[in-house]
Formats: structure tokens, sequence, C-alpha cells
């Protein structure tokens, strides 16, 4: 077993093997939390291993959404990019949008995957079995968290638990393979 796999319990990984949606907050967990306004537009930066984990959970059918507070067209590229089945932007509360997109796909909270970084993703914590924060989550996430990652918001915390996913699942060893 990895050190990276054996910081989680069986349940833990468990949860993770099972998962078939996989929900995240973008603000601050799949960027930095910066926001660049520019003159003619609004820049954001995401990381490009974040986007590597996405894919390999989408080539093992994962359905992702990612659930955000703001929304622009950085972040619309962005999830087109990677390949993102579901999109809400300019949300008010995200426990309203995950319980419909859970019922809509037929998808339960125990089938459920969630990563935030702020006070409004508690209400993804609620939905899901598995919740994840990256380094730099505030404090009342990291409490809350089952997986708390080594990787600040935008510098690789979904691909720290793209990784985790992928080991519960025994994947991960065809992954590094096929990357020869």
């Amino acid at each position: 077993m990895s050190p990276l796999t054996a910081q989680l319990g069986d349940e833990q990984r468990a949860t993770l093997a099972r998962a078939r949606l996989l929900v995240l907050d973008v603000d601050g967990t799949l960027t930095d939390g910066k926001v660049v306004y520019t003159a003619e537009h609004e820049e954001q930066r995401f990381c490009i291993r974040d986007g590597q984990g996405l894919a390999w959970l989408r080539a093992e059918g994962l359905v992702s959404a990612w659930i955000t507070g703001r929304g622009c067209e950085a972040t619309r590229r962005r999830a087109a990019d990677c390949g993102v089945e579901h999109l809400f932007t300019r949300c008010g509360p995200k426990g309203p949008v995950l319980e419909r997109l859970q019922a809509e796909l037929g998808i339960t909270p125990a089938e459920t995957v969630a990563m935030g970084d702020d006070l409004p993703d508690l209400a993804l914590a609620e939905r899901a079995a598995f919740f994840a924060v990256p380094a730099d989550a505030r404090e009342a996430l990291r409490e809350r968290a089952d997986l708390v990652c080594a990787a600040r918001g935008g510098d690789g915390a979904v691909r720290e638990l793209a990784e985790h996913i992928l080991r519960a699942r025994g994947r991960w060893a065809a992954i590094l393979e096929a990357s020869r």
C-alpha cells in the first residue's frame, strides 16, 4: 500500500471505490482563489495536473460536476476542456443544486465525492459520503473533511483526490504503466 493510500481507512477507500459522482467547487479548489480583472475580461488560473486527474476519472466512468457561486468565461472554457458534464455557475446555496443533480442522475450521496474550500461548500459535504479539501481550505472545512490534501487549491489538490480515487479502485498501477 502506498503512503498516499495509507492515509485513508478501509471504509474511506471503499467509499472512493464506489463513487459515481465527483462534485467540485471552483474558486479556491480548482483555482488558487484569486481573480484577475483585465480591461477585456476576467482571468483565472487552473492547474493542468488537476485536468489530467479529471480526465482519468472521466475514463473510469465518474460523472463530474462543478458548482460555483461565481462563474466566468474562463470557468466555462476550462470545464469544457475537462469534459465536465454538469456546470452550475452563479449558484446561491450549493446543497439544493447538488440534491437536484443527484436526483436527476439517480446517484445517491453514498456514491458522491465532493471537494471545496470555503464555508458555502459545507453544503456539498452534507450531500457526499466523502469530502476532501485543499490544504489551504478554511479551518471549519478542514475539521469536517475526510481528506485534507497536501496540495493547495489550484495547485494540484484535485489531482491528489483523483489519485486517491484511482488507487482505491485499483487503477493507479495501470495508469502508471500506460504512462511509460
